[in-house]
């Protein structure tokens, strides 16, 4: 019998090609009920569902590498609408297919993201349009994903206050210490346990969210259990004392490695649904958008869970490229029978191929239209002009010193020092700036830089902050920390908590284990911090410039309790101001190499 590969990490996994044709769930495990057993092979219950994930607010449509156009929340919704009504209950079943059908549509989180898309909401009397795209999407439920934080818990709250007609399931995350977020819990938005009625069956729903939570977002009083494969199965085994017999877990755990691995510990639950990762997953034949994202494995990825069940793990690449389409079909006793893998794929949203949508004429007026106008205007407000390119490549910028991020860091820095004074703290003297928060993911082109790039680079609602009198033992092991990567052949491997500097030059040995790779750390004033791999004790403490997320610990940077004060400046603010003002809007060749000039050298 062929079989296929599917990838999981660096771990390759063979499966029958015969695991998910459209009677029996194969492999390495069976998800059939006993042989013999009443229910067995008996189609009772055909479900589809309909995903995405990590939305993150790219409401306008783009150009792909092709010239076609692709996203767009007007295709989106026009592409999940015809979705909903394709797999109505009506018509023939497919083969294999249960005479019973419905559909449940859901969102994997991250509905939102930070930067020139969602500011268009926050104008003066502008309404919220990811809202009313989200809304239009019809999702049934969703859950929270860390993004959906990063302007705070209140923000959130609003937010959620705008969708109408979706639950948001969460499991293992706790309001009581954020007022306005517990509202939403009381007035039943946000709910710990939900069970969607569809055609007179009862799908149990479990929504988890990463543990990193707070090391990733604005969060703030959030509480997180981390306990997920606990809180997972209890509740399944709940909903089964309950009479729910079929259950789908929507988790939003940063990488589907990381939904793979869990559902080797549950037991109890049909299918998982994760987001977070941005992975696109399809099989062969599948058209799929010609953007870079490549595919990491195929659609569904089929881990077994503790009791050797088969779980069809499915997720899809991010930005309303996407809508995700998994037929599973129950017998009457609840036990998942089959995926129906020639329905089963990644459906991309485009304008053109086999595929193709025409957009809903309401969204693209209530949403794309007016985003697109105030995008533009952004666009066309010149800030700054480049003599050189400028490298946000995202490997880049998590692994070693780039020009564009020494012009963020040293943004930063210039922040901290002008803000100093009327926030009565000591003006920094060094910066650092985590890569992961660098975001345009390209390089910008010599020539101008436009308030749109501002927001494309640094789209976060992260705040300067300044730790007046931090420890240098604190500095430097926060410095460690950003160069505590993965290492392979020697060479750094990209690390979201890789720290750009400003104030400092580092010289780092790759060949040593993390926490332990400084080999000089000198600052611009010529003070020596660290010679030869030894803290010279020069300062007891210094003045550090970076973003809040970072002092409140976010990548796992080590500055939990170091005091510090937020200044009224948002990173991307003080992006814009240090190129107008202190650039005198121009980015010079001397200034900002290519390359980089030195402030973080491997050495061999």
């Amino acid at each position: 019998m062929p079989s296929r590969a599917l990838r999981r990490g660096t771990v390759v996994f063979t499966v029958a090609a015969a695991a998910l044709t459209s009677g029996t769930l194969a492999g390495t495990a069976s998800a059939k009920p006993p042989a013999g057993s009443p229910a067995a092979d008996r189609p009772d219950f055909t479900l589809t569902i309909l995903h995405a994930n990590d939305l993150e607010s790219a409401l306008l449509p783009v150009t792909g590498a092709d010239g076609g156009t692709y996203g767009g929340a007007d295709r989106f919704v026009e592409l999940m609408q015809q979705q909903q009504q394709h797999a109505a209950v009506t018509g023939r079943p497919g083969e294999g297919q249960a005479g019973k059908r419905g559909v449940l549509t859901v969102s994997a989180g991250d509905n939102f993201l930070p930067g020139a898309q969602l500011a268009a909401s926050q104008e003066e009397g502008a309404p919220n349009y990811d809202a009313i795209a989200f809304d239009a999407a019809g999702f049934d439920v969703s859950i929270l994903g860390n993004h959906d934080f990063d302007l705070g818990p209140d923000f959130l709250a609003d937010w959620l206050a705008d969708v109408d007609d979706t639950t948001f399931v969460s499991h293992n995350l706790g309001f009581q210490d954020e007022p306005a977020l517990l509202a939403r819990v009381q007035d039943g938005t946000i709910v710990t346990s939900h069970v969607e009625r569809i055609r007179g069956e009862q799908v149990g729903v479990i929504g988890l969210t990463t543990p990193d939570l707070p090391r990733l977002t604005s969060s703030r009083g959030v509480t997180v259990d981390p306990d997920l494969a606990g809180i997972a199965n209890a509740q399944a085994a709940a909903y089964e004392a309950a009479g729910v017999d079929k259950v789908v877990l929507v988790s939003h755990l940063q990488d589907i490695d990381n939904e793979l691995a869990l559902a080797g510990e549950l037991s109890g639950v049909d299918v998982i649904v994760g987001g977070g990762g941005h992975e696109l997953l399809a099989s062969e034949g599948d058209p799929i958008v010609p953007n870079g994202t490549t595919v990491y494995g195929t659609y569904p990825l089929t881990p077994t869970d503790a009791d050797g069940e088969v779980v069809p793990v499915v997720t899809t690449a991010a930005l309303y490229t996407y809508v995700g389409r998994l037929v599973v079909t129950f017998d009457d006793e609840g036990e998942l029978l089959s995926v129906d893998e020639a329905a089963s794929r990644p459906i991309p949203v485009a304008a053109q191929g086999a595929d193709a949508v025409q957009p809903d004429a309401a969204i693209t007026e209530q949403v794309v239209q007016p985003v697109q106008a105030y995008t533009a205007e952004l666009a066309e407000t010149v800030v700054a002009t480049s003599e050189v390119p400028l490298n946000g490549i995202r490997n880049d910028v998590r692994s070693r010193e780039t020009n564009l991020g020494n012009l963020a860091t040293d943004a930063l820095l210039a922040a901290g020092q002008r803000e100093a004074e009327a926030a009565g703290v000591t003006a920094p003297v060094v910066a650092l700036q985590n890569g992961g928060g660098i975001r345009n993911a390209s390089v910008l082109p010599a020539g101008p830089i436009t308030a749109l790039d501002t927001y494309t680079v640094l789209p976060f609602a992260n705040f300067v902050a300044v730790a007046p009198a931090m420890p240098v033992e604190t500095f430097i092991a926060g410095v460690e920390h950003g160069l505590s990567g993965a290492v392979t052949g020697g060479v750094l491997q990209p690390a979201g908590s890789f720290a750009q500097a400003a104030g400092y030059r580092v010289s780092y040995d790759p060949a040593q284990p993390a926490g332990s790779r400084i080999v000089d750390l000198v600052l611009d004033d010529g003070t020596v911090l660290v010679e030869d791999g030894v803290a010279t004790g020069a300062l007891d403490n210094l003045s550090v410039a970076t973003i809040d997320f970072l002092l409140r610990g976010g990548d796992g940077y080590p500055f939990d309790g170091v005091d510090f004060t937020v200044l009224p400046v948002t990173y991307q603010e003080a992006f814009e101001t240090y190129l107008v003002g202190d650039l005198g809007g121009q980015v010079t060749a001397a200034d900002y190499p290519e390359g980089g000039e030195g402030r973080i050298t491997p050495v061999a």
